[in-house]
C-alpha cells in the first residue's frame, strides 16, 4: 500500500518491513472466474445483486414479473379514512396495512376499497380482482357470521383449498384459487392480518416473484422476560419488544395481545413464536423469536 512505501530519487521504491510479495494485489479474475455461473434463475436482485451484474458490464437480465396483488376490504361498519364516523362504524385499517406490506416486496397492488356486505357485491369483487391480479387478498368475511360471505362467494366462482388454521391470531384464513389468480381470505382483525400475511401470503408472493428458494425469516433464542399466557391448541405469535441482554437476547410482551390491539404491533420489534402444543410460558424460559427486521 502506498502509505507503507517510499519513492527514491533514482527512481526506485522502499518497501516497509515486515511486507510480503503479492500483498495488495488484485488478480484478474479473483472474484469471478471466466465461465462460472454469476447468479443462477431463482435469486432476487437486491444491491449486492445489482453491482455484481454492473461488475462485469451486464446491463441487462431477464426478471420475472412482478406479481399483480388486488385487494379489498369487506365490512358495512368500515369508513375509509376521512370519512365521518357514524355510531358502530371504524375506519379501514387493513388495507393501508396491506398496501404496505405488499409495497415492502416489490408487488404490484391495487386496492379496490371496502365492499359491502352483501352476497352479490362480494362476487362482484372478487370477478373483479380475478380478472386483473396473479394474488386476490381480501380481509373479512371468512368467519362464520351471517354477513361473512367471502368464503361461499369463493366457493361459488372458484376452489376453497383450505379454511382455518391453527394460528393464533389468525385462525379464519382461507385459500384458494379464484379463476387465474391465487386467493387469500384473510380474518378481519388487524393483526390477524399482519401475522397471516407474513405466515402465508408473503412465502407465495416470493414464489409467485420467481424465488425459487426464498430464504426463510431468521428466528433467534431469547428469554421471556415476563409470563406469556398460552393455551395448547394453536401456534401463537405474539408481539414482542426484543432486546440484547448480555450475550444473549430477552423479549417481553408489547401490550395486550387481542387481535385487534392494532398498537402493540407498532410498538413491537419481533414475533414471539409458541409452539403448538405450548402451554403458558414461565419468566426466565426460552423462547423463539422472530424480528420484524426483514419481514415487515
Amino acid at each position: 500500500v502506498q502509505e507503507r512505501a517510499r519513492a527514491r530519487d533514482d527512481g526506485r521504491v522502499v518497501v516497509g518491513a515486515g511486507e510480503r510479495p503479492g500483498q495488495n494485489v488484485r488478480a484478474a479474475g479473483e472474484d469471478i472466474a471466466a465461465g462460472s455461473v454469476l447468479l443462477r434463475r431463482g435469486r432476487r436482485l437486491g444491491p449486492a445483486e445489482l453491482g455484481l451484474l454492473a461488475s462485469v458490464g451486464s446491463a441487462e437480465v431477464e426478471v420475472a414479473r412482478r406479481p399483480r396483488a388486488a385487494y379489498f376490504a369487506t365490512g358495512d361498519e368500515l369508513r375509509a379514512v376521512g370519512e365521518a364516523l357514524a355510531p358502530g362504524a371504524l375506519y379501514n385499517s387493513n388495507s393501508h396495512t396491506l398496501g404496505a406490506m405488499l409495497r415492502r416486496l416489490d408487488v404490484a397492488g391495487e386496492d379496490l376499497g371496502i365492499v359491502r356486505d352483501e352476497p352479490a357485491a362480494t362476487a362482484a369483487a372478487l370477478r373483479a380482482a380475478a380478472a386483473r391480479a396473479d394474488v386476490v387478498l381480501t380481509s373479512g368475511g371468512v368467519s362464520v357470521g351471517d354477513a361473512d360471505h367471502v368464503r361461499d362467494a369463493l366457493a361459488e366462482l372458484g376452489e376453497v383449498r383450505f379454511w382455518k388454521v391453527a394460528v393464533k391470531p389468525g385462525r379464519p384464513l382461507a385459500f384458494g384459487r379464484l379463476g387465474g389468480a391465487w386467493f387469500f381470505g384473510l380474518p378481519g382483525n388487524p393483526v390477524s392480518v399482519m401475522v397471516t400475511f407474513c405466515q402465508f401470503v408473503r412465502p407465495a408472493l416470493l414464489r409467485l416473484a420467481g424465488e425459487t428458494d426464498p430464504p426463510p425469516p431468521l428466528e433467534l433464542r431469547a428469554t421471556a422476560a415476563a409470563p406469556l399466557r398460552k393455551r395448547p391448541g394453536r401456534v401463537e405469535y405474539q408481539r414482542g419488544i426484543l432486546r440484547p441482554d448480555g450475550g444473549g437476547f430477552a423479549v417481553a410482551p408489547a401490550g395486550a395481545q387481542g387481535s385487534g390491539i392494532l398498537s402493540s404491533m407498532s410498538r413491537a420489534n419481533c414475533f414471539i413464536v409458541l409452539p403448538l402444543e405450548s402451554g403458558p410460558v414461565a419468566a426466565g424460559a426460552e423462547v423463539a423469536v422472530v424480528p420484524f427486521a426483514g419481514l415487515l
